[in-house]
């Protein structure tokens, strides 16, 4: 059976902003009065990539690997998650060539802390800091962001086949 040289995956995820929870986005703690609810630590930005890894590889997608009904998967650090699904796509002999991400939220402003995310999620990923690109976006004060009551996030992840360094 062929496998192709590149796969596309994507991913979305949403949660809602509560007060008494951190706010974590990209494997880094930002300083707000709201943080994401969830079973994990709610990152959803580290969801969308992971859910858009297991997608390029056609393993799924969080929830059937990390159910946020099983107690193992409570207030865990998403980058156990992400570190998860890139381990599976190696076994299917794939690996990252790049991520693009989008983070939709009216505040905080993503801008100053976009870099120490890109670096963040490089070094759980395994990747070159040039393969990861985050953006951030408000909605306009429209919808669940625009009134502020949740954060949004996209990703497209490019996978390639994984030739262990032999020219194919």
């Amino acid at each position: 059976m062929h496998k192709p040289q590149y796969r596309i995956g994507i991913g979305f995820d949403v949660h809602r902003l509560v007060p008494g929870r951190p706010l974590i986005l990209g494997g880094i703690r930002l300083e707000h009065e709201l943080g994401l609810e969830g079973h994990s630590d709610a990152d959803a930005l580290l969801h969308a990539i992971t859910d858009a890894v297991l997608g390029a590889v056609a393993l799924g997608d969080i929830g059937q690997h990390f159910s946020n009904s099983d107690p193992r998967w409570k207030d865990c650090d998403s980058a156990v998650f992400l570190q998860e699904a890139i381990r599976l796509a190696r076994e299917a002999t794939y690996i990252i060539s790049n991520i693009d991400a989008m983070i939709m939220a009216e505040r905080p402003k993503m801008a100053p802390v976009i870099l120490e995310m890109r670096r963040r999620v490089a070094e759980i990923a395994g990747l070159d800091i040039e393969q990861v690109s985050i953006k951030a976006g408000t909605n306009e004060r429209m919808g669940f962001v625009g009134r502020e009551e949740g954060i949004g996030c996209q990703a497209v992840v490019c996978m390639e086949r994984d030739f262990g360094g032999v020219p194919f």
